[in-house]
């Protein structure tokens, strides 16, 4: 698992690439726990671009939904993108598509979220 990180405008995207599971769900929430920080009501929201992302089992879910929480509590916002079709099975089977905004494009989650983001700014 491997996680990019690009500054596109007022929106930060982190691009994870290969697989989340039981061997790394905690290296994974250790790398996005800095960039969660600044994900707040008038901080930076998150695109999370899982066009590399291959497989991720419920140690990773976890991660996802743990994730959500600390976001929401601090009112910021993030959204996914791009997922393999396998991954988008596994979020809707699990209902973490009621948890987490999902396009198909990392550019569709940057202009919703900047949209949103820039009008209520």
């Amino acid at each position: 698992m491997e996680i990019g990180v690009e500054d596109r405008g007022n929106v930060l995207v982190l691009k994870v690439s290969g697989r989340i599971d039981h061997l790394n769900a905690s290296a994974f929430h250790e790398a996005l726990t800095p960039h969660l920080s600044h994900c707040s009501a008038d901080g930076t929201p998150i695109v999370l671009d899982l066009s590399g992302l291959d497989y991720i089992s419920s140690a990773g879910l976890r991660i996802f939904m743990i994730v959500a929480k600390q976001a929401n509590a601090r009112g910021g916002r993030i959204a996914v993108a791009q997922m393999q079709p396998l991954v988008r099975e596994i979020f809707e089977i699990s209902h973490f598509h009621l948890v987490y905004e999902i396009f198909a494009s990392t550019d569709d989650a940057l202009a919703a979220i900047s949209s949103t983001t820039t009008t209520t700014a």
